[in-house]
């Protein structure tokens, strides 16, 4: 079969039962709604935290209200773990092993997530996490990447999910070593979510660095808008670095490299 939804839906139709981690994001809804009209056990597990935008939980309760889903909304757990919130390099070993281990604890059941071949290709210590927690992969066994994803999205009616920009968590943000705290995450959120509404579509990342806040922006802002994530750095008592053009992953420092 070379249609991706057909090779999805082969790899959905072995289970009876299933839970996905739904994170709000393009892969994981798509991969949910897919899922729900297969899987005759379906369940969608959503972790609340302060590393999830609060626009995410609200995309999950209103996909799961309009299809249907049986949704749980967790705690993870992951800021009460120390490891996490020291924001090493392989941070989110911590926060997907937190998250698949509540998982476990709540769904009797096999457990997937939306990684596709993409991520494959990266250093992902999230990927070592579902190792041990035995999450399954269902883009990854159908060998689907992200431009299938998107397409699998249209073709099933859902639009504005498909446009979706990529939207890692809200530590990703946060350079390694700088420990990873709300208040900082409740900051980047506020000033994605400013910039977002001025330029919908574009690639947008406020990074927390050494050096003060720095906008990463896929094109050009408006000077307008620049001035009010300025003013906001300012009353939040933060210096403001600068912009730049965003680059994927320029949060993340691996030791030695």
């Amino acid at each position: 079969m070379t249609d991706p939804l057909a090779r999805l839906q082969a790899e959905l139709q072995r289970l009876p039962k299933l839970a996905v981690a739904v994170s709000g994001g393009v892969d994981s809804l798509t991969l949910a709604h897919v899922a729900s009209g297969i899987v005759p056990d379906f369940h969608a597990i959503h972790a609340i935290s302060p590393a999830v935008p609060p626009a995410a939980t609200d995309r999950v309760r209103q996909q799961a209200k309009a299809h249907g889903w049986r949704l749980r909304l967790v705690d993870s757990g992951e800021f009460a773990d120390p490891h996490y919130r020291a924001n090493p390099h392989n941070r989110c070993y911590f926060c997907k092993s937190n998250l698949y281990g509540t998982m476990r604890r709540v769904f009797d059941g096999p457990i997937a997530a939306g990684t596709n071949t993409d991520d494959l290709g990266e250093y992902r210590p999230g990927l070592i996490a579902a190792d041990v927690y035995d999450v399954l992969h269902p883009y990854v066994a159908a060998d689907i990447a992200k431009d299938d994803i998107r397409a699998i999205a249209r073709a099933c009616g859902l639009d504005e999910i498909a446009d979706l920009p990529a939207q890692p968590c809200l530590a990703s943000r946060v350079t390694t070593g700088i420990a990873i705290r709300r208040d900082d995450l409740d900051f980047i959120d506020m000033v994605e979510t400013l910039v977002r509404a001025d330029t919908p579509g574009m690639d947008i990342r406020c990074r927390i660095t050494g050096d003060g806040v720095v906008l990463e922006t896929g094109t050009p802002m408006p000077d307008a808008t620049v001035a009010s994530v300025v003013d906001l750095c300012r009353r939040a008592n933060r210096p403001f670095a600068g912009s730049r053009t965003y680059v994927r992953g320029s949060a993340f420092v691996i030791p030695g490299d």
